[in-house]
């Protein structure tokens, strides 16, 4: 074995062995920084060692040992041997290589309570005399094995505060003798908060290594489980610890699905959900249950493992209750107001409503100074910007968010997504294929106005800068939902075939990639035989609609009292009204209508009654009869006025007002 390889060994057996041997030795010694003196003693030896002999069967049990010869020595030295110690003297004397087993034993016999050392050196690590930053910190170090740079990029501070908190914790603890055991019960329940931050913090460096090659280190998501069930145990009536269990059983269940073969990370959405332990997601399910029966207030741990448990319920990630989770995060950013969890809600937003939503909540997380170093910042604003084609900026944070990571099989993927970042740089957008689409001259004008409706709200509702080859069917489905949700079925039904002609357009005539953009839209079922009128109290109540200009309020109040057609009413002019007879060439009103005309019609006194908010370019000058000499504006087009009727009345044309019944009887006009 070579040196680079007995390094390699010891780093990877501390890490997972370190907590077990601290705890051990500070029974022994009394002393935190004595303890971790006698384990550096014992890494040195295996430094040394290990080249030539090869690692031990069990290496954790080798470094245990060689750590308690070199505490019991010191203890004979200074003369602080007790009677317990010196049986462990005799049993390292007399084997000198013994299991873990036999040295735990020998360690257990020494004191009563919990048989739990590392449990013991975490309410230790975790004394009220400490800060809280000292606390995690110190804890982080002896319980979870980090080095002092990772615990600082888990706090998003400089490692010399970190090692000075480390430094001053370990004094502090000396100077006050503080003894080595599970506090009493008054004084356990002020001493749990840092405890379970500790623990959840060891559980996320296991879950997402922050160094290293691997993206996981399971030994520390395992120990930290072991930690939560049984610190649920000694406070089972604490809320926030079954909380924390939840969590932590919901985020393990993932474990097995969060890697590929090569050890790449796979991104929630992507993963294989039939790969999810549904053993741990009972086991967090139920632990959610018994946090929920201790009462209290939700505190941060039972709302985040709510967040989990809507992932864990959902079937595929197509159906994941993305407005829940974000009102989650809501309420979870009330009571830990911090970027980071600033940061998760801002991406359960954009899943929410659009990438756009998501950007505006994550964009000001930049002047944050604790984020100028988090690497997942740049990552998430990597990926809401390429979801709307801003690729040339999307690689710029993939690039940034792979140069602050330090763990390699994340630097990978963000790299990966930056050189395909300026591959599609080049790609065609959507608002560049729609623009194309709606220039053919093989449509004519009333399906290119139905297809440019259609198209044009999809580029404003998606975004226009979206790569065409990015733009998925579950995508457009969600505009859809969001923008004719509640639109009748043959409105539905018309946007629907404008997105299946595009796509057809854009793979077969132009041999663009794109992906069936319409899969996901389910035609409607349309009623057959006669078309249905309006629910009149809807219409009541769109006339009365505080904010509807008088010329629409005119025009709907005139279809619906006179059952004429819309286009014989739009073609009325001032010459034709006899405003107190309430007709006008065979179009006969009532007195809503007959309230509204001279408001509508003023001080003028010829010209189209109905008239357009603009006047007509000189290139597109209509006939005559269809200009008010006194305005100079165009009749208003019944293309115009359906349009902004269908806008107002969630989908419902001219003809359904048409044959709606109004409460008041109406004479009918022909058509």
């Amino acid at each position: 074995m070579t040196s680079w390889d007995a390094h390699a060994a010891v780093d990877g057996v501390w890490k997972l062995e370190s907590a077990r041997i601290i705890a051990g030795l500070v029974r022994i010694a009394g002393d935190v920084s004595l303890a971790e003196e006698f384990a550096q003693d014992a890494l040195l030896a295996a430094l040394e060692r290990w080249p030539e002999s090869g690692v031990p069967d069990n290496p954790g049990a080798w470094l245990m040992a060689i750590a308690k010869r070199r505490a019991v020595d010191h203890l004979r030295r200074a003369g602080r041997l007790d009677r317990g110690n010196e049986k462990l003297a005799h049993e390292l004397a007399v084997r000198p290589d013994p299991g873990a087993d036999d040295l735990d034993a020998a360690l257990d016999d020494l004191d009563g309570g919990v048989g739990d050392d590392v449990l013991r050196l975490m309410f230790i690590s975790c004394h009220p005399a400490l800060s809280t930053g000292a606390r995690v910190a110190l804890t982080l170090r002896l319980v979870g094995g980090l080095r002092t740079e990772e615990i600082a990029r888990a706090f998003l501070v400089s490692e010399a505060v970190v090692a000075q908190r480390i430094v001053r914790a370990k004094r502090t603890l000396a100077a006050r003798r503080i003894p080595f055991e599970v506090p009493a019960e008054r004084d356990r329940e002020a001493r749990l908060s840092s405890v379970l931050e500790v623990i959840y913090l060891v559980f996320n460096e296991g879950y997402a290594a922050t160094a290293g090659e691997d993206l996981m280190r399971p030994g520390l998501c395992l120990e930290a489980l072991r930690l939560g069930r049984l610190l649920a145990q000694l406070t089972p009536g604490e809320a926030e610890v079954h909380g924390l269990v939840a969590l932590m059983e919901l985020q393990a269940s993932r474990a097995e699905a969060r890697t590929g073969p090569e050890g790449e990370p796979i991104p929630l959405h992507e993963q294989n959900r039939g790969r999810w332990d549904r053993l741990l997601i009972r086991r967090g399910m139920t632990a959610l249950l018994q946090a929920g029966a201790a009462g209290g207030p939700l505190g941060p741990y039972m709302l985040q493992a709510a967040i989990a448990v809507c992932h864990a319920q959902a079937p595929t990630a197509e159906e994941t209750d993305w407005a829940r989770i974000a009102s989650l995060y809501e309420a979870l950013s009330r009571v830990l107001p911090t970027p980071v969890v600033r940061l998760n809600r801002a991406v359960a937003v954009a899943m929410a409503d659009g990438p756009e939503a998501g950007l505006a909540l994550a964009d000001p997380l930049l002047a944050e100074p604790a984020m100028r170093g988090y690497h997942l910042l740049p990552g998430v604003r990597g990926d809401l910007l390429a979801k709307l084609g801003r690729n040339a900026e999307a690689r710029a944070e993939f690039e940034r968010a792979a140069s602050l990571t330090q763990n390699a099989p994340e630097r990978a993927i963000l790299l990966k997504r930056a050189a395909a970042c300026e591959e599609r740089a080049d790609a065609v957008t959507l608002s560049h294929a729609v623009a194309a689409f709606l220039a053919r001259d093989d449509l004519d004008p009333a399906t290119l106005r139905a297809y440019g409706q259609t198209m044009n709200r999809l580029v404003r509702q998606v975004g226009g800068e979206m790569a065409l080859p990015d733009l998925t069917a579950a995508r457009i489905a969600a505009a859809f939902a969001a923008v004719w949700g509640g639109a009748a079925d043959a409105t539905w039904n018309r946007h629907r075939a404008a997105v299946r002609s595009f796509t057809a357009w854009a793979r077969r005539d132009q041999g663009w990639t794109a992906a069936n953009l319409s899969a996901g839209l389910d035609r409607r079922p349309e009623p057959r035989g006669r078309t249905r009128g309006m629910d009149p109290a809807h219409v009541e109540t769109l006339l009365t609609h505080p904010g509807l200009p008088l010329r629409e309020r005119t025009l709907w109040a005139m279809l619906y009292e006179s059952a004429a057609g819309a286009a014989l009413a739009l073609s009325l002019d001032i010459e034709d009204l006899d405003l107190d007879g309430g007709h006008g060439r065979g179009v006969h009103w009532g007195p809503k209508t007959a309230a509204l005309l001279p408001q509508l019609i003023a001080n003028r006194h010829r010209g189209p009654v109905f008239l357009a908010d603009r006047k007509p370019a000189p290139a597109r000058m209509p006939p005559a009869r269809d200009i008010c000499p006194e305005t100079g504006r165009r009749r208003l087009s019944y293309e115009r006025a359906e349009y902004l009727f269908k806008q107002a009345s969630h989908g419902n044309t001219f003809y359904q007002l048409r044959l709606t019944e109004p409460s008041a009887t109406r004479q009918p006009s022909p058509s």
